[in-house]
This record gives structure tokens, C-alpha cells and sequence, in this order.
């Protein structure tokens, strides 16, 4: 499969939340070359400013915005979406932003927990904001799954709740709970006419200590780009790419879920090695779980009442 993220059409405006570092970087790295026009959607104003320099050190000439969006606040993510509306057309969005396995149990502005609230319900109130936008230039919304879903299950009584915490496995649930949605929202866009199109997509296990270093941009002002000077034993680097890749390389599969031509709504890309972990993007299946029907209505409810932020697909038709 392709990975040209020039393949579905030139000077695309691309939204990368949480592109400060890590996936979200590497993604924006490889839409700017592209001639795509970036939108920077990041909560730390220094961490956006350090990967906007290395962006612009890289690729010369590179079409960047910028728009504060802290996803665990919702009050933040109502803010950045009227700051995108005033940036002009959008043609995709892909929701990267997110937190990985925090110890502790803590909680979002609004007291949700936080890596659901994050990673799931703060994404889900942002998509549902920018939806007209999409819908102007009949767009497409990427949501970062993860293997881990496998491993997951939702309360049935409380679908955004934590129950007794585990770190790892909240993560788990909370990505489960974002390809829930991602799925169920291609099947309302469909069922209501719409041009925009859902589409989920998963780096495999993309690791920071695997990533190439290209040789542009400032190494040192972006944690997911390390230089030479990092120190790792030979034999950890050589078992890891066995069944691991670069973040650079996990970003390929949303980069071209984002801007690929042959992408359609309601899909999962992914790498195409084994187990998913590493590889060339492709389309890929997902558990049988993350298309339950039942279970996304019973979440989709639930997120729109914490978030108070409804769809309003009938008006997209």
C-alpha cells in the first residue's frame, strides 16, 4: 500500500493533535514536506514553539499554525475549536493526543479519569465541535487506536469509569473506548449522507529509542527525535526491531489514513507485519469488540452527556 502522504491531494490542511512530540511530531514531519498546511493542536505553548522551530528547520517554508487545545479540560477544547473555525478550511483531523499508563489515578478539569478522559471524551467533544468544519470540505477525522484493545472491556454500567485503577489496563479501555467511536461515528456518517469520513488508525509499538534521527530540524527541542548521542545497550536496540519500530515509522500508518487516496471511512490501517506490530500500513482488523454496536451507542450516550456536546449529523445531510 501506499504511504505517500502526497497521494489523496496536494495542500491538504491537516489538524495533528498533540504534535508536539512523539507520534504527533513524526506525523506533522511528514505532512509538511507534502506541501500539506500543519495545524499544531498542543496544550504546552513552549513544547509547540520548540517542535515548530524543528518543523521549520526541516522543511523549510513549512505552512504551520498553531492552536492551544488541552484535552483534558473541555473548556479548553470548546476554545480551540472557534480558534480553528478562524483558521479556514480543514480538511483533516487526526486525533494522536493522548496519555499512556499514568501510575496514579488522576483526573481531567471536568473529574473524569484522566487517560479516558483524554485519550477518549476530551477527542470525542473535539471531533464533534469541528465535525462542520469537515463537513465544509467533506473531510476526514482519524482516531489513534492500539493493539492494546485487545486486552480491553468497558464497564457496562459506566463506560467512561475507571473501576478499582490499573494504569496500563485504564489505557487499554480507553483506546478501546476511542475505536468504539471512531467505528460507530463512519456508521452515522453513513446512515446520514455525510462526506466526511471516520477512519481509525494505530502506529503498532512505536518506540522513541527505534526512531531515525532524519539529520534536519533541532534533534535536542523534540523528545521524539533523539540524536546520536543517546545511549542504549546494542543487544536492547537489536531485539527491539525485531518486533518493533521508530516512532517515525508508527506515524506512517496516520499519516496515510489522514491524506491517503485509498483510505475509506470505517476502516482500520495499521502496520501489515506480524501481530501488527511493525510494518507497512495497510488495513488491517480489529477485534470484534471495537465494532459492537450496542456497546458504542451505550458509550456515545454517555460521552455526550459528560461532555455536553452533541451531534447534530441531521443537519448534515
Amino acid at each position: 500500500m501506499s504511504s505517500d502522504p502526497g497521494a489523496r491531494t496536494a495542500s491538504q490542511t491537516v489538524v495533528v493533535t498533540g504534535a508536539s512530540a512523539g507520534l504527533g511530531y513524526q506525523a506533522a514531519e511528514q505532512l509538511a514536506p507534502a506541501g500539506h498546511r500543519v495545524v499544531l493542536a498542543t496544550r504546552n505553548p513552549e513544547k509547540a514553539a520548540a517542535a515548530e522551530r524543528s518543523l521549520r528547520s526541516a522543511v523549510p517554508g513549512a505552512a504551520l499554525e498553531h492552536v492551544h487545545l488541552d484535552l483534558a479540560d473541555l473548556d479548553s477544547v470548546r476554545a480551540a475549536a472557534d480558534a480553528l473555525a478562524a483558521l479556514g478550511p480543514v480538511h483533516a483531523v487526526l486525533n494522536n493526543a493522548g496519555v499512556v499508563g499514568s501510575r496514579e489515578r488522576r483526573s481531567t478539569a471536568q473529574g473524569y479519569e484522566l487517560q479516558i478522559g483524554t485519550n477518549h471524551l476530551g477527542h470525542f467533544a473535539w471531533t464533534g465541535l469541528v465535525l462542520p468544519l469537515l463537513q465544509a470540505t467533506g473531510g476526514r477525522v482519524v482516531h489513534l487506536g492500539s493493539i492494546s484493545h485487545r486486552w480491553a472491556t468497558l464497564d457496562g454500567h459506566d463506560p467512561l469509569g475507571a473501576g478499582r485503577y490499573n494504569g496500563y489496563r485504564q489505557y487499554a479501555r480507553s483506546k478501546l473506548a476511542v475505536m468504539l467511536f471512531g467505528f460507530e461515528l463512519a456508521q452515522r456518517l453513513a446512515d446520514a449522507g455525510s462526506t466526511v469520513s471516520s477512519v481509525v488508525a494505530h502506529p503498532g509499538l512505536a518506540l522513541e529509542s527505534l526512531t531515525q534521527d532524519t539529520g534536519t530540524g533541532d534533534p535536542a527541542a523534540v523528545p521524539s527525535r533523539p540524536g546520536p548521542s543517546r545511549a542504549e545497550p546494542s543487544w536492547i536496540g537489536a531485539g527491539q526491531r525485531w518486533v518493533a519500530q521508530g516512532k517515525d515509522a508508527g506515524a506512517v500508518p496516520l499519516v496515510h489514513a489522514a491524506v491517503g487516496g485509498d483510505v475509506r471511512s470505517g476502516e482500520y490501517w495499521g502496520p501489515d507485519g506480524w501481530f501488527q506490530l511493525r510494518g507497512r500500513p495497510t488495513v488491517v482488523p480489529a477485534e470484534p469488540r471495537a465494532y459492537d454496536r450496542h456497546e458504542a451507542a451505550r458509550l456515545w450516550a454517555a460521552s455526550e452527556a459528560a461532555s455536553g456536546v452533541t451531534f447534530a449529523l441531521d443537519a448534515l445531510d
